[in-house]
Parts: structure tokens; C-alpha cells; sequence
């Protein structure tokens, strides 16, 4: 069994809550739950906690409209944004002004990809929105969002081609890293 690696106590702290952002496929609920283990602080998927809640997204999407989901999202974005964890948000969370007001001060990260890579990512996939046009509605949604998204960000990476590891490394590396 590997030994898990002794926290640096002279390293800074990681900022909580530490949100990672951007389009549906970008990664990030991977990297925060990878993150968040080699920080050792909770890892909180927004859309999971609605599921466990609520039930499957494209349930309250087909029972409730999108209007209805964005409610509950609402809900649970505001009280995960509390919590001293890292955080995935849902691609649309933050079109929320509410949402946007509680970022303002928040470390957020904006994880991008390009539209060949999601492709791969989403395939098999059961998002609401996409339901209806696949990749060109991808495409149209992230370049709806895209000025909200670069408007919250204090730290942007491409998550195309770059493995996970690294990804965190750079998180850590731009806010800290332990706990």
C-alpha cells in the first residue's frame, strides 16, 4: 500500500470554498474529487446533491422545466458555497445572479475544453440539454455562458489534454494546498 504523502505544514492553506466551473464535459467533477482527496477536505458535486435530494436531473427537468431545476439548483449551490469544501458547480449554476453575488469573493476555477474532447466525453451521456442537438447545442451553450463564466474565474485551465494530476497541481500551485 503506497503511503499517503505528509501535508507540507510550512504550504498555504487551501481557500475554501475552492469552486470549479465551466461547460458540461470540462472535468469538473473528477477534478474536485481529486482535489479535494489530496487536500483532505470534502468534495461537494451540486448536481449529485440535487439527485440525492430530488432525484435524477432528467426527471425534475421533464417534471419541472428548467426553470423548476434551476430553483432547487439555486438551493443547493447556496448552501454547498457555505461549506468549507471544494465545490463542482452544474454548467448553468452560475447564470443564477444570486450565485454570481456569492463567487464574487469565492477562489473559483474555470475549467474549459474544446468541443472535439467533450465529444468523446459526453458520448452515452443523459444531460437534459443536450437532448436535442448533441455537440452543436453544446457549442451553443458554452458560448452563451462563456462570458459569465470568464467574468468568475480567477484561474482558467484547459482540461483537453491535460491529465488530472496536473490540473490539481496547478489549482494547488495558484490557491494553496492542504487542508
Amino acid at each position: 500500500m503506497p503511503l499517503r504523502p505528509v501535508p507540507d505544514e510550512n504550504a498555504p492553506a487551501l481557500q475554501l470554498p475552492l469552486v470549479l466551473i465551466g461547460p458540461m464535459g470540462a472535468g469538473k467533477s473528477r477534478v474536485g474529487a481529486r482535489l479535494a482527496a489530496s487536500v483532505g477536505v470534502p468534495f461537494i458535486d451540486t448536481d449529485s446533491r440535487i439527485e440525492e435530494r430530488h432525484g435524477p436531473i432528467e426527471a425534475i427537468f421533464a417534471r419541472e422545466g428548467e426553470a423548476g431545476f434551476r430553483a432547487l439548483e439555486r438551493v443547493v449551490v447556496a448552501q454547498a458555497l457555505t461549506e468549507q469544501a471544494v465545490v463542482s458547480l452544474g454548467g448553468g449554476a452560475v447564470l443564477h445572479p444570486d450565485t454570481q453575488a456569492d463567487l464574487a469573493d469565492a477562489a473559483v476555477v474555470r475549467l474549459t475544453v474544446s468541443a472535439e474532447a467533450v465529444a468523446a466525453r459526453l458520448v452515452g451521456g443523459n444531460r437534459p440539454l443536450l437532448a436535442d442537438g448533441g455537440l452543436e447545442r453544446w457549442t451553443a451553450i458554452q458560448l452563451e455562458r462563456e462570458p459569465v463564466y470568464a467574468s468568475l474565474a480567477a484561474l482558467e485551465i484547459d482540461t483537453s489534454r491535460r491529465s488530472v494530476a496536473r490540473i490539481v497541481e496547478q489549482i494547488t500551485e495558484r490557491f494553496g494546498g492542504t487542508r
